[in-house]
């Protein structure tokens, strides 16, 4: 079995040495670093450049994983690049992934895969059309297409720790500001459950779109981050920056923008998928062993 990932990053290296391991040959795209591609386990392809290649692979491969982000102007580049050649894709497994801020703000209340999506970003409302457009393709190719939601994404080389060391974690407050995030090892973990589920063919349709939340199962502020790293370290809480007033780039201030909690039950209920870190601390304490050793 073979995957083709077009955007081989953070995500897709902790997914490859788990699909390597069950027996996979894997593919993935970057724009220049072939390196830590194949550091990961995957056949790297620079990309763009080697569009004859790409679309030999897509017309071979059994199953695509869509991990680049779409532009917010020109929409998916996987699409605008490849769509010819994806309508004639006989892959068993498409998978795509989105975003959870194609719900948009929600005032801190729960959104599941029923919520109607409701981006209020630019970059949500360019996720949420990327999605419609995937969801159009797989029907005129007759493909099953699996749509994930990410939450905020954390793992190994992503945890706080490094800026609390050298000072420069801070603790930015906004009151009733709240919203979730899933470790990168249970975004590959969910992959892998939707690939079996797949290859198991438990009565779904061979060409039907499911859309799965990744999140884990504590919705909570965003400066609790800071605060469990710091107790895991011994250090002390960096002082609380008001959000109205602290110095943010438009990017930073932009997660601020939206409020809300998201569900995981299908994730769990179709997949049968067991979180590795159901919530944020048992995430930061794994990446703290794995960094420092066992607390």
């Amino acid at each position: 079995m073979h995957m083709l990932i077009f955007g081989h990053g953070y995500t897709a290296a902790a997914l490859t040495p788990q699909l390597v391991a069950a027996g996979w040959t894997v593919s993935g795209t970057t724009r220049a670093d072939a390196a830590r591609v194949a550091a990961a386990g995957a056949r790297p392809i620079l990309w763009p450049g080697n569009e004859a290649l790409l679309r030999d692979e897509i017309s071979r491969t059994d199953a695509i994983l869509i991990a680049a982000a779409p532009d917010i102007a020109s929409g998916d580049p996987v699409l605008a690049a490849f769509s010819e050649d994806l309508l004639r894709s006989r892959a068993g497994w498409i998978g795509y992934l989105s975003s959870t801020n194609v719900y948009g703000d929600r005032g801190g209340d729960w959104v599941d895969e029923s919520t109607q999506p409701r981006p209020t970003t630019a970059r949500g409302q360019a996720r949420l059309r990327a999605e419609n457009d995937w969801v159009e393709l797989a029907r005129r190719a007759d493909l099953p297409l699996t749509i994930f939601r990410l939450a905020g994404i954390y793992g190994p080389g992503r945890g706080p720790f490094t800026k609390l060391r050298n000072g420069t974690a801070r603790r930015i407050v906004k009151p009733g500001q709240v919203f979730s995030r899933i470790h990168v090892d249970d975004i590959a973990g969910a992959i892998l459950a939707s690939l079996d589920r797949t290859a198991a063919d438990e009565g779904h349709p061979a060409a039907t779109t499911q859309i799965y939340n990744l999140c884990d199962d504590a919705p909570s502020a965003p400066e609790l981050t800071i605060e469990t790293a710091a107790r895991l370290l011994g250090l002390p809480v960096p002082p609380a920056e008001p959000f109205a007033q602290a110095a943010m780039t438009p990017m930073a201030r932009s997660f601020y923008a939206e409020s809300k909690k998201v569900r995981n039950a299908r994730l769990k209920q179709d997949l049968r998928y067991r979180l590795h870190y159901p919530d944020l601390e048992a995430g930061l304490r794994a990446i703290f062993a794995a960094e420092e050793g066992p607390i």
